[in-house]
């Protein structure tokens, strides 16, 4: 039974990664495809795209063997622009080292891209 579709599907990225898999399906979802959108933007996947199974869809996602760790941030913490840094220390090994995902008003994207459009929101995962 699943709780949670974005951390099932940063799960099996991960562990495909760690058992050094080129590819993995994970079930799709509009949240984890633009969480997709932003790890291939950043280069942590090649490319996914959206295959029909008739029971809603997965994902087939191309790995490339960037992503040391990845996952979800529970609870996920509304955050102001100005406090980003310190979500970064607690969840990245260091600066500019990975990438924080967050749910904006402009959409999800990265911690870089909030802070580029000054904007805040809710931390959804991190990846590095």
């Amino acid at each position: 039974m699943q709780q949670d579709i974005l951390n099932d599907a940063l799960s099996t990225i991960k562990n495909a990664g760690s058992v050094g898999k080129a590819e993995c399906m994970i079930k799709a979802s509009k949240l984890v495809g633009k969480v997709l959108g932003v790890m291939q933007e950043k280069g942590y996947i090649s490319s996914f795209e959206y295959v029909e199974d008739g029971r809603g869809g997965k994902f087939n996602v191309k790995l490339s063997g960037a992503i040391n760790n990845c996952g979800v941030i529970k609870p996920r913490f509304s955050v102001k622009r100005k406090n980003l840094e310190k979500f970064e220390s607690r969840y990245l090994l260091g600066q500019d080292f990975g990438v924080l995902i967050l749910t904006t008003t402009e959409g999800v994207v990265s911690h870089s891209k909030a802070k580029e459009i000054g904007r805040g929101g809710k931390l959804l995962a991190y990846v590095y």
